[in-house]
């Protein structure tokens, strides 16, 4: 696991991977892990040794203002060499679990890269992509076993720029889908996601408790202020696996 270092993103771990052999690299963060609605998303950026250094003002996405992430997604789409935001919805975060959901959504953004990178830079300590032990956890991933190899790197968001740029493309592309939802159906305006996206704000806590889950909502999680008959995983606890 690379160590943690400067919060300005930039190329330098990604230089030293590609010495060291790696020479088409893919940075890759998640978004929407402990939302209580709406999809995991995942983004990838792909880029070799000839891109040159991030767009000016690449950060990881929770550092930016919402128009400013807005203005960068056309910016890093030209920047990169190929890129790709995949999504796994609530339905099967309650059928398959956070972290298979997780493994699903990165590789369906993979898969839509024009080549496969040599080494993927995935934010964090725990390597999700890669699948575990037992075969067939998740249809997808049987379909697609060559993940390719993984390493991963505690706040890689505010070190390496194409982790960041995934940040801002996955953040971007999940808010919107969100505001799309609520805009689309009554049913889903009253839970307030075009501010919330989908998270535990009060307006969304607030409507849950008094109209219950919508099909959309990840039904085995405890949601709060809505009894169930089977608990299942809390918000909690997807946030920590």
């Amino acid at each position: 696991m690379i160590a943690r270092g400067s919060r300005r993103p930039s190329l330098r771990v990604e230089r030293a991977l590609q010495r060291d052999g790696y020479r088409l690299l893919a940075g890759m963060d998640e978004v929407g892990r402990g939302a209580l609605a709406g999809p995991v998303t995942v983004g990838v950026v792909l880029i070799d040794e000839s891109v040159r250094s991030a767009p000016t003002g690449v950060r990881d996405s929770k550092l930016l203002a919402p128009a400013a992430r807005r203005a960068l997604v056309p910016r890093i789409q030209r920047w990169s060499i190929g890129y790709a935001v995949g999504h796994a919805s609530a339905a099967e975060i309650d059928q398959v679990g956070i972290m298979a959901a997780l493994r699903s959504a990165g590789l369906r953004a993979l898969a839509a890269l024009p080549r496969t990178p040599d080494l993927v830079i995935l934010d964090g300590n725990h390597d999700w992509l890669t699948a575990p032990e037992e075969v067939g956890l998740l249809s997808f991933a049987a379909e697609h076993p060559t993940t390719p190899p993984v390493t991963t790197m505690i706040k890689a968001d505010l070190k390496c720029s194409s982790v960041a740029s995934a940040s801002v493309l996955a953040k971007v592309e999940r808010d919107e889908l969100m505001i799309t939802l609520a805009d689309a159906e009554d049913t889903y305006a009253r839970y307030g996601w075009g501010d919330n996206k989908g998270y535990s704000a009060p307006e969304h806590l607030a409507a849950l408790a008094a109209h219950g889950p919508c099909a959309l909502h990840r039904r085995s999680w405890r949601l709060p202020g809505v009894m169930t008959q089977d608990a299942g995983m809390s918000a909690e606890e997807g946030r920590r696996a």
